[in-house]
């Protein structure tokens, strides 16, 4: 891959780079929220929180719909929840050296994300 073919990748992972997005998108993987049940959740002022949601949908990890005075979110790109549980795993790995490998969340491969996997060339993936 060339270089500009990772922009799209990091730019998406910049949107998650945030604890409050974090902590909404984890949510969200559970099912549809109100905003103002995010914002209590995440403990932030609304205007704050709706920052947050703002960066969210454009980069199309959520969208919202509006029931009467209630805007309602939910979660389109539920594959970033996947992350979640390898992230999870590398910085306990980072605290307390290897740990049991686990499936991720709505993964049917029982590797860990973390584990060495082959490469394509012919070596394996380094966990550092």
């Amino acid at each position: 891959m060339k270089r500009e073919d990772y922009q799209p990748q990091a730019r998406l992972m910049k949107a998650l780079g945030n604890e409050a997005r974090l902590m909404i998108v984890d949510r969200l993987g559970d099912g549809e929220c109100s905003a103002g049940d995010l914002t209590k959740m995440v403990g932030l002022d609304q205007s704050t929180v709706s920052k947050h949601l703002a960066v969210l949908r454009a980069h199309g990890i959520v969208e919202d719909r509006r029931e009467g005075s209630v805007v309602i979110y939910q979660l389109v790109m539920p594959c970033v929840t996947n992350f979640f549980s390898c992230a999870t795993q590398a910085v306990r790995e980072r605290r307390n050296g290897p740990v049991q490998p686990r499936t991720a969340r709505g993964s049917s491969d029982a590797r860990s994300c973390c584990v060495a996997k082959s490469s394509s060339r012919g070596g394996t993936a380094s966990n550092g």
